[in-house]
């Protein structure tokens, strides 16, 4: 646990400790009173009310629609697999800024659906959960499937040979082993949902908010720093509440599963019930992912001489945004690749170790359980930068690492960092179920033949493991890609990243800004859908044999 303690303290604790403290703390001490003042208000407690119940209702509604998606990418082979699974990721490393655009040409005023029926969305909390199910589909698809392809089907088959039906065995043996994924999956929607901040702004325009837009509102726009440390303040509490509860539920549900090669699980659908899920996975895929992202293309070739690359083009002069860039905007692919690598290391490295370090049994020396608690909060720890303000781990990097011996100001590791914070959580969601799945006796017979601790995890858990730490990692650099929140603080102006870039043309107006903000989302969309696919082509080799 040591360094990510290490990491989560010093990258994460110490600069929104310190950014709430300036908040709160004046010449006069410390001014905890107006924690009641600002949440007894009554707009920040429809805000509140509003960020909560949008999150449950975003978190329940992306699991209805993707739980049949993990299912079909576990345990179904068909053409395109691969190139589809990449796909449906892409939403995730979008910008929410650009999320939000796409939904709207979608529903808005001249959307597609207001030409075609006249139906308009936009300022409605449909086309905010909406966006969100479109954003998070790949989290509950990644994350639950990665296990689902694992699991033995022979344990189902038994109960239906037993007598019980197709759902009751599915009920009664498959969901509960599936519980742990299905939980962390709702746990990281959740999170996210509770933060949104790009979606609401956009889509639900000034009659919705949450959490972080007003966080972003009184720091940003009314310079009104005590109240937006107690939102933070609010928004932290809540989360770790979240937190909390999701580890003493989730641990008591985990229990060793017999895991498979996913080769052994997968086949072609068999009969009408499965062809017609899968017809349905494929439809809902199309019009939930595709569609939005075919009006991002199809807008990013909508130049005004006609269909053409006129703006693409406009992304190799730096003059073209009128003054927006000290460098070319096609610059930023690069470095978001650079960033996005680096920030996958070392989000790997720390939460590798933190999802070991929790899957070893914490006993003391006499046997009996200890450090349950410490465990739990370390759980819950790791997951916090997901539900704390973007903004307000921004700032606070920009007042604590400024001075030596960490002066990362001007240090380009200063956004991988930044990146790395959310993409630890991602690491460890992904990892620990399987991890805690794995059968405790292989460990204990491979000590006892003479392995090393080090040797143990290399020649048993890295092998039960190794399409997990791929999950993991292509979560890791989708997230970091796409990261926006914190790195719009700390970006150098001449190092911009993709989402940075976006952002800044979108703030700007004229149809050029806009059409290369469209062109640059377009090949963000690309650059992850390649590099997915690629980690898809990586993955282990199907075997015949059991893990």
């Amino acid at each position: 646990m040591a360094v990510p303690l290490a990491f989560f303290g010093l990258f994460f604790a110490y600069p929104v400790a310190a950014i709430v403290g300036r908040g709160l703390k004046t010449g006069a001490g410390w001014q905890f009173g107006r924690i009641g003042e600002v949440v007894a208000r009554p707009d920040i407690a429809g805000v509140l009310w509003f960020t909560t119940w949008q999150a449950l209702a975003s978190t329940l509604l992306t699991l209805l629609i993707a739980l049949p998606g993990a299912y079909v990418f576990a345990r179904f082979e068909f053409p395109g697999k691969q190139l589809l699974r990449a796909v449906v990721t892409v939403p995730f490393v979008l910008p929410t800024v650009v999320v939000g655009t796409a939904f709207l040409a979608l529903v808005g005023r001249g959307g597609l659906l207001d030409e075609m029926w006249g139906v308009r969305l936009d300022t409605t909390v449909w086309a905010i959960l909406l966006a969100h199910v479109f954003f998070n589909y790949a989290v509950v698809v990644r994350t639950v499937g990665g296990l689902w392809a694992q699991l033995d089907p022979r344990q189902e088959e038994a109960a239906r040979v037993l007598g019980a039906g197709r759902f009751a065995a599915w009920r009664r043996v498959t969901l509960p082993a599936l519980a742990p994924a299905v939980a962390a999956a709702s746990l990281m929607v959740f999170l996210f949902t509770f933060s949104s901040f790009g979606v609401v702004v956009i889509l639900g325009g000034p009659s919705y908010a949450t959490l972080e837009v007003e966080v972003y509102r009184q720091t940003a726009q009314l310079l009104d720093l005590p109240t937006a440390a107690v939102l933070t303040m609010v928004q932290f509490v809540a989360i770790g509440l979240v937190l909390g509860v999701h580890a003493w539920t989730v641990r008591k549900r985990e229990t060793a599963l017999r895991l498979v090669d996913p080769g052994r699980t997968t086949h072609r659908p068999r009969g009408p019930g499965q062809r017609l899920l899968l017809a349905a996975v494929l439809l809902t895929v199309a019009l939930l992912i595709v569609l939005p992202l075919g009006v991002l293309v199809e807008r990013s070739f909508d130049a005004p001489g006609g269909y053409g690359l006129g703006f693409y083009r406009a992304l190799q002069d730096a003059a073209a945004g009128g003054g927006t860039f000290l460098v070319p905007p096609l610059e930023a692919i690069w470095n978001s690749l650079r960033y996005a690598l680096a920030a996958t290391a070392i989000a790997l490295v720390v939460g590798g170790l933190a999802a070991a370090a929790l899957t070893l049994p914490q006993t003391s020396s006499g046997g009996t359980p200890s450090g349950g608690r410490f465990v739990r909060g370390f759980d819950a720890l790791l997951m916090l930068p997901l539900g704390v303000s973007a903004v307000t781990v921004g700032f606070g990097f920009l007042i604590t690492l400024d001075q030596p011996p960490l002066d990362l100001r001007t240090s380009w590791i200063l956004v991988p960092l930044a990146q790395a914070l959310v993409g630890v959580p991602f690491v460890v969601r992904t990892m620990l179920p399987v991890l805690r799945a794995v059968d405790g006796r292989l460990r204990e017979a491979a000590a006892v033949l003479g392995a090393s601790p080090l040797r143990v995890w290399r020649e048993v858990d890295l092998p039960l493991v190794r399409r997990a730490l791929l999950i993991a990692a292509g979560f890791a650099f989708a997230v970091s890609l796409g990261e926006f929140g914190a790195t719009v603080f700390i970006a150098r102006p001449d190092q911009p990243t993709l989402p940075v870039a976006v952002a800044r043309l979108l703030g700007r107006a004229g149809e050029l800004n806009y059409g290369q903000a469209m062109a640059l989302s377009t090949i963000l969309m690309l650059v992850c859908a390649v590099s997915l696919l690629v980690l898809e082509r990586l993955r282990p080799d199907k075997t015949s044999g059991e893990f």
